[in-house]
């Protein structure tokens, strides 16, 4: 990027953290479809790179008073574009080896055609999982059926990362003995 270019950036921020908005407007216009492509370099989905910007401009909208050198906005903003792809890949990978690892579990403990048996057991963690803490509930629940991350569950509910994971590690343990004590 040459001078000029980084001097308007580094102008509008200016403009913008002295308190006017519009200038924001005209810095997304010139970084948004940037981000995006950076973001679909990454991830090879053009929807998902829209989103990607999109969730990388809330953070940098949200953390940009915390620059000290505007004129480093561009490395700045593209490290959050570039991590947040790296989180998209990560959870899409996450959720391929959960899957498969649950296909190859269930397909090695119980038959096919024992459909009845799998009801039931669907039925009992549904049950064990309403045995939980509210918190442990909804923790379970974003993380394994809204498939977010443990720093979107955190950020979400407003706790660190670590509460997040001791709340997971907990219902885990509490719906294995739970399951364990049930007869199916």
């Amino acid at each position: 990027m040459n001078r000029n270019q980084q001097h308007i950036d580094v102008k509008l921020i200016e403009a913008y953290k002295s308190g006017d908005e519009k200038q924001l407007a005209l810095l997304v216009e010139r970084w948004h479809l940037k981000f995006c492509k950076k973001a679909y370099w990454i991830v090879k989905d053009a929807d998902l790179s829209k989103d990607i910007a999109q969730e990388s401009w809330n953070i940098i909208i949200d953390k940009l008073h915390t620059l000290h050198n505007p004129s480093s906005f561009k490395s700045w903003a593209m490290r959050i574009v570039y991590s947040k792809s790296m989180d998209v890949l990560r959870a899409q990978n996450r959720r391929r080896l959960n899957t498969n690892a649950l296909k190859k579990e269930s397909e090695d403990a119980v038959p096919v055609e024992d459909d009845q048996y799998l009801e039931q057991l669907k039925i009992a963690l549904l049950k064990a999982i309403h045995m939980l803490p509210q918190q442990q509930q909804i923790v379970i629940r974003l993380f394994y059926t809204q498939d977010y991350s443990l720093k979107e569950i955190s950020d979400m509910l407003n706790i660190s990362v670590g509460t997040t994971k001791s709340r997971l590690f907990h219902a885990r343990e509490k719906l294995k003995s739970i399951l364990k004590t049930r007869k199916i």
